[in-house]
């Protein structure tokens, strides 16, 4: 609103309605033309005002970008008001892929975690299976998290304060739901036997199935390191996990309620990952985690920040946390994701493999159509006919003809693999399985730093990762690869590792899971 002079009243950008409706009587002359009521006049150089005319020269409009509200981005940000996301409207999201690069991607208000996965497995023609996963992660904090597939990419985007270093980042996880695997060793008895008297005896299924019965929840506890609120220092407690809530105990390892200090509560806040602890907020251990509640939205203030002693111990409390707070949603989500393994991929017209133990049967190809062979001496016969050609084929196509020459192709195969990192250091592994999920099997290949002519698999086991060399070698002018001198050798590093996702060999395990980067 402009003030004028000589006794000009208030101009406003809207006209009132006249109780008339009629059209309004200008004074001081002829007056601009009709508008409707429902419209925005628009200032101009001139302006009619009612009373008598002034003198003073006509005052611009500073803001003319309010005269338009239609395409004003102070009208329509979303930044006015800022809530949660109405329905029927679409926003842009982010992703970040592993190597930096980004992607936008429009999603509508309800789009869950899932959808969007199953939309960037489509565009970069990735191996669908349900070890993707969208990761909330805030760089200024140093924490991330895997989003839950029946969580809202919107409203998390929407609780980010404005500014903050914060994104999406799409990347596998398996450990996502390890939790419901009959072979997963998740529970250290220690956490969960003093609670509990019947869990010595019971088996993992019962003992995830008692954490989604509300009625008979079992108690996980155990020491945490804690720091205290304001300060840099840490001292150990020991720690209740409810289903009411976290508390901790401030007399040893009581339980009696004068004792229990609560501490968190689980359905207003969720459970981060620390990925920087003794750089940002000095951890005695590399293995923090922090409970961020809702209402805080950037700083360091408010977090709750914790520390356990090794990997397994913050494995059993984060996977505790998401069983407490999602309960039956979490196992559905997991029934769900199997589920759609079971579907046809509708991507890849060249898919790549994944073995299976449960998917491997004798078939007989020899007749017009296959059929399963079902008598166990006729299925060695098979096996023993089928690797003595498979032998031939291989050796012919892979090895060198002659020590003076070599092979393009076996020297350079395994790099069109998804398995194969190149140059990539021994640090830089150990944080791509980390991040990736430290579950039995998981591994990748990659050139040796020490030996310029070796090579390294990569391999996690009991949430450790192991590293073993893999060396070539000649012999009668035919190249072959070996991790234990000789004794098993192979044509490429492609039989290598299809050879140990079946057979376990002189590895703690087979070879489950692949770590791979996609470009988006």
């Amino acid at each position: 609103d402009n003030a004028r002079e000589g006794g000009a009243q208030q101009s406003s950008l809207w006209e009132p309605p006249e109780q008339d409706g009629g059209p309004s009587e200008r004074e001081g002359g002829e007056g601009p033309p009709e508008v409707k009521r429902s419209q925005p006049l628009f200032i101009h150089g001139s302006r009619w005002v009612r009373g008598p005319a002034s003198s003073l020269p006509s005052i611009p409009n500073p803001f003319p970008e309010l005269c338009s509200p239609s395409n004003s981005p102070i009208l329509s940000s979303p930044a006015l008001g800022q809530g949660p996301p109405r329905e029927g409207t679409s926003h842009v999201v982010k992703v970040f892929g592993e190597d930096g690069a980004c992607r936008s991607l429009e999603a509508s208000a309800g789009t869950t975690a899932r959808q969007l996965c199953e939309t960037l497995v489509r565009r970069t023609r990735a191996l669908h299976d349900h070890s993707w996963a969208l990761v909330e992660l805030h760089q200024h904090l140093a924490l991330e998290r895997c989003l839950e597939d029946h969580e809202s990419v919107v409203e998390v985007q929407s609780s980010w304060a404005p500014g903050a270093d914060s994104r999406f980042v799409f990347r596998k996880n398996f450990a996502k739901y390890e939790l419901f695997k009959s072979n997963a060793s998740l529970f250290p008895e220690m956490m969960v036997s003093s609670c509990l008297e019947a869990s010595k005896s019971m088996a993992h299924s019962e003992l995830i199935q008692n954490f989604l019965n509300s009625g008979s929840c079992p108690e996980v506890q155990g020491f945490l390191q804690l720091r205290e609120a304001g300060r840099k220092v840490w001292k150990r407690f020991h720690f209740s996990l409810r289903r009411s809530g976290l508390y901790y105990s401030t007399k040893g390892t009581s339980k009696d309620p004068r004792h229990l200090q609560y501490f968190a509560d689980l359905t207003e806040s969720n459970i981060y990952y620390v990925t920087q602890g003794k750089k940002l907020y000095g951890t005695p251990t590399e293995f923090g985690f922090c409970i961020k509640p809702h209402k805080v939205r950037s700083g360091v203030k408010g977090l709750k920040l914790l520390c356990s002693e090794d990997e397994q111990s913050r494995s059993c409390w984060m996977a505790t946390f998401r069983l407490f707070k999602y309960g039956m949603q979490l196992y559905r989500n997991y029934q769900q994701a199997q589920a759609r393994l079971s579907q046809p991929p509708w991507i890849a017209p060249t898919p790549l493999r994944s073995v299976s133990d449960n998917a491997l049967v004798a078939m007989d190809f020899s007749g017009c159509t296959g059929r399963v062979i079902e008598n166990p001496s006729e299925v060695l016969t098979a096996a023993l006919e089928e690797a003595q050609a498979w032998r031939k084929k291989t050796t012919h196509r892979y090895s060198l003809p002659a020590a003076c020459h070599s092979s393009p192709l076996s020297a350079a195969i395994h790099r069109t693999q998804p398995w194969f990192h190149g140059r990539i250091s021994r640090e830089d592994t150990q944080q791509l399985i980390g991040r990736q999920g430290l579950v039995d099997g998981v591994f990748l290949v990659r050139e040796s730093q020490r030996n310029p002519k070796g090579f390294v698999l990569s391999l996690c086991h009991l949430q450790r990762i192991k590293h073993y060399l893999i060396l070539p070698s000649e012999e009668e002018g035919r190249l072959y690869f070996t991790m234990d001198d000789g004794q098993t050798r192979f044509a490429d590093l492609i039989q290598l590792v299809e050879f140990h996702q079946i057979n376990r060999g002189i590895l703690p395990c087979k070879l489950r899971h692949y770590c791979t980067c996609v470009a988006l």
